[in-house]
């Protein structure tokens, strides 16, 4: 007896210290290190997700561990055009798509804009029209092509095959669109938002855009206060309410850890890091080898007892050899193939060589600048800010102020949609004496351009304003002297096309055409190695170029901070 109760008053004594050890910990993790105020305290002041653990993978990513790598360093390089410079460069840890972006997503994609923006309205037809893939690239002048034309898109049978016909700009939309949809579900499930709202009450005039939430969050679906604050939905964890009835933290901020960062493209160095899938040579702090595809060894095909001798990628094998001999195929595609058909890499990445060729966001230039940044590496930065009103406010884009841009080759897409926060270039009022940055547009940064060609005199640039022989002289100098078409329409909306007819054009290179990566259906073994590149303009879309996405990760390098060395 006297054993129960001396067992007994140990347990109380043991819940008890366990109770008090929770407390102070609890109590020590609200409390600020900077006054010792309380945070998230009830009766207001600072709120802050004092328990957020880790960001969340979002739908279809999976996470790619960051670390040094030598960028550029080709088995091949038959050319001899020093296109492919070996750099050594550092890639912060990410997130990609583990799949190319397929028909079904896309379809997605396409259906939320024709509910949204009905093209049977006249101000919203190019809206989806300028969404749409051009499924007239499977076209070939001798070739019977047809059936993909009309159904590689939309029939179910292609439903998980990359998309293709998708332009660098139709991308990085893409890219956008889904940013909102991820963040506008996770803040429902959090309870911010009214449930379903994302589908019966969304229309041109009510749409949820992650920038207008963070920085006006009244403003987002056209300020309806049922969507954004409806009635038993709001997160009671944050809400605050103060002795007179004012409530406060009712809107989901960054500092919930709620909101995750944007869907985007790939940076070059991201894509080829994570083509390359070094950690099966890693060996501690050395990677042992080299490798040429993103699967281990130097040959395309399985040395796997039980697939031996099969194809580790779709492309092509030779002149009229696309997919193999009937009833034993190669690769088991002439065309495309649908996504994990094939063995993922280390990271469990699927078809980073093969099937589709994909975008990355890298404006092209021969050039890899390593000696002036070896962090990130990416060139195409544009950077702009909120507009505002003259109150202060930020200017929200309304149905009657979307832009809409005719391309070079006359499709016209919308630069802006309702919803959205416009966007200027910065100014002085953010470059002045800074030495990080000196502009809105760094595109041409250090890029081999006519700045760094040993022509170049800034006292005497006759750019756009010479006449004659000295304009001539100027153009032809310059190392990036690319053709300049001109697109214009005439009173009636007809398209005037002008093509540029000079013969002293030194380059295809311009500030608008994009690097991709990776070989496809359609290229040789060659182009399987994840280090080669090439280039093609952004407003234009092929039968063998998709896309995939890539997310920035927040917080820590690694996902296991305890894993071993090797």
């Amino acid at each position: 007896m006297k054993k129960v109760v001396a067992f007994k008053i140990l347990l109380v004594l043991a819940l008890t210290m366990a109770s008090t050890s929770c407390k102070k910990s609890s109590s020590s993790k609200n409390s600020s290190r900077a006054t010792g105020w309380q945070i998230n305290s009830r009766e207001g002041g600072f709120q802050y997700n004092t328990d957020f653990r880790e960001q969340e993978t979002s739908p279809g990513l999976v996470f790619v561990e960051g670390g040094t790598f030598t960028k550029g360093r080709v088995q091949d390089d038959v050319m001899h055009d020093w296109n492919n410079s070996p750099t050594q460069q550092h890639v912060q840890s990410f997130y990609m798509d583990e799949t190319e972006v397929t028909n079904a997503m896309y379809m997605e994609y396409l259906d939320w804009i024709k509910r949204v923006y009905p093209p049977s309205e006249e101000n919203f037809r190019a809206i989806y029209n300028g969404a749409l893939p051009d499924t007239l690239v499977w076209r070939n002048r001798l070739g019977f092509n047809e059936v993909m034309t009309n159904n590689y898109l939309r029939h179910p049978g292609y439903g998980e095959y990359p998309v293709v016909g998708v332009s660098w700009i139709q991308a990085v939309e893409f890219a956008n669109w889904r940013s909102d949809r991820v963040n506008e579900y996770n803040l429902e499930k959090a309870g911010y938002l009214k449930r379903d709202a994302k589908i019966t009450d969304v229309n041109a005039e009510s749409t949820f855009n992650t920038d207008t939430y963070i920085n006006a969050p009244t403003l987002t679906y056209g300020g309806n206060e049922e969507i954004i604050n409806a009635e038993g939905g709001r997160n009671k964890r944050y809400a605050r309410v103060d002795a007179d009835g004012n409530e406060s933290n009712i809107y989901a901020t960054r500092e919930t850890g709620i909101i995750s960062p944007k869907y985007r493209l790939p940076t070059e160095t991201e894509w080829e890091y994570a083509a390359l899938g070094l950690s099966e040579i890693r060996n501690y702090n050395l990677y042992r080898g080299r490798k040429k595809y993103p699967w281990d060894g130097q040959y395309t095909r399985s040395d796997k007892r039980k697939i031996r001798g099969d194809q580790l990628a779709n492309f092509k094998q030779g002149k009229g050899d696309y997919g193999g001999i009937a009833g034993w195929s190669d690769d088991g595609a002439d065309i495309t193939n649908a996504v994990k058909s094939y063995d993922p890499n280390d990271f469990g990445l699927y078809d980073m060589a093969g099937n589709v060729a994909e975008w990355v966001a890298d404006v092209y230039r021969p050039i890899i600048d390593d000696d002036f940044n070896d962090f990130n590496y990416y060139r195409g930065n544009v950077y702009t800010k909120n507009a505002l009103n003259p109150d202060g406010t930020v200017k929200v884009v309304t149905a009657d102020d979307i832009v809409y841009d005719t391309l070079p080759n006359g499709k016209v897409i919308a630069r802006n949609l309702p919803g959205e926060i416009k966007q200027v270039p910065i100014d002085e009022n953010e470059t002045y004496l800074r030495t990080n940055f000196d502009r809105s547009n760094e595109v041409n940064f250090r890029d081999g351009d006519k700045r760094s060609s040993r022509y170049y005199e800034s006292f005497n640039d006759y750019e756009g304003e010479g006449k004659g022989d000295e304009k001539q002289d100027s153009d032809t100098r310059k190392m990036y002297n690319s053709p300049k078409h001109r697109i214009s329409r005439d009173s009636l909306g007809n398209i005037i096309r002008e093509y540029d007819k000079g013969n002293n054009r030194t380059s295809l290179i311009n500030d608008e055409v994009r690097v991709y990566k990776g070989g496809s259906w359609k290229d040789r073994e060659y182009w399987l190695d994840p280090a080669q590149r090439r280039y093609f303009p952004q407003d234009m879309a092929t039968d063998y170029i998709g896309f995939r996405c890539a997310m920035s990760r927040v917080g820590s390098k690694s996902k296991n901070k305890n894993k071993t060395k090797n």
